[in-house]
């Protein structure tokens, strides 16, 4: 039986490493993967996950959030899911109509889930 590929990794369609800095506006289609750092808005219909090593000053608008862990400073809204695993850090709020928090996500704001 195939193992499902909890990182994401396989699906990737782009990728800023752990040694990558970006500051704007960064929108995309498919499944990104940031592990650096990152400033500014983030916007799409579809994947993003951030890894043990972002570090994100951004709102964020996407279908789906999956922190891995890293540090977000900025406002979530997701279309359909936010996923947080330890040891992921948000200093933000989250709307989403579905949330998942792993044990010690550190998670400092407000969460809407609206129907």
């Amino acid at each position: 039986m195939a193992r499902a590929d909890l990182t994401g990794i396989g699906e990737i369609q782009a990728l800023l490493g752990t040694t990558s800095q970006f500051e704007g506006k960064l929108t995309f289609e498919g499944r990104v993967r940031v592990d650096g750092k990152f400033r500014g808005e983030i916007f799409s219909d579809d994947v993003l996950v951030l890894g043990e090593h972002a570090e994100i000053h951004a709102a964020i608008d996407v279908g789906t959030l999956i922190m891995r862990g890293g540090t977000l400073h900025g406002d979530v809204r997701a279309k359909e899911l936010v996923e947080l695993y330890a040891p992921a850090k948000v200093f933000g709020n989250i709307e989403a109509p579905q949330l998942f928090l792993d044990k010690g996500v550190v998670f400092e704001g407000k969460c809407s889930m609206p129907g």
